[in-house]
Parts: structure tokens; sequence; C-alpha cells
């Protein structure tokens, strides 16, 4: 399943409503190791099909949003929970390791979502 570039216009409804966990990957596009972790991003997204929404994000073109979650270096990941980021990574990382910083982000949403109620904005 291809990854979809999120944006301002739905940012809101795509990640902050959203009842699955979402990976979004802050990228540019003059960025070396965006373009050399994309492909593993978008193999995984396979694996996480029904389990995860995984989006991407150009930071070049939505600066707002990366300054408002703090973005400082590219590529990062970050999770979040009923539209609140709950944990990310930064920087490229082979595949697996990639899956297995996943598969820790995905237990904080399960956490969260065991101890929060929705955000309302």
């Amino acid at each position: 399943m291809p990854i979809v570039d999120v944006g301002a216009a739905d940012w809101d409804r795509v990640v902050g409503q959203s009842e699955k966990p979402v990976a979004v990957e802050f990228w540019a596009p003059w960025c070396p190791w965006c373009r050399k972790l994309m492909p593993d991003f978008d193999a995984l997204s396979t694996e996480y099909e029904g389990r995860l929404t995984m989006l991407k994000l150009n930071t070049q073109d939505h600066p707002d949003i990366a300054e408002r979650y703090g973005v400082m270096g590219l590529p990062t990941i970050k999770m979040f929970c009923q539209g609140r980021p709950i944990g990310e990574v930064i920087g490229y990382m082979p595949k697996p390791r990639l899956k297995t910083e996943l598969d820790r982000l995905m237990q904080g949403h399960r956490e969260c979502l065991q101890s929060s109620s929705p955000m309302r904005t």
C-alpha cells in the first residue's frame, strides 16, 4: 500500500482523528538520508497495513507542522496517538532497526489508548 503524503489541509483529519496509531515520516527532497529511508518505510507499510497508518510529510512544503511538533533533524518519524505525539525516532536506520523502533512506538500507542481520551481541537 503506497504511503500517503499528508499536509496542513488534511492533518487534523488524518492524524488527529485516527483511531489507529499514526507514524509520520518528516522528510525533505534535499535530504539524502530521507531518500535512503523512504523505500524501507514504504515497504514496511504493507507489513503494518490495518494496524498502523503510515504517512509522509514534506517539511519543505509544510514547515509550520514540522515546527509545531519540534522536528529538528531529518528524517524524523513521529508516532501519534489520537492526535498527540507519543514518541519519535530521528535519523536513518536500516530496515530491521526501523521495524524494531516502529514496534516499540506501537507499544507506546497501546499504553496511550489505555490511559487517555481523544484530544479535541
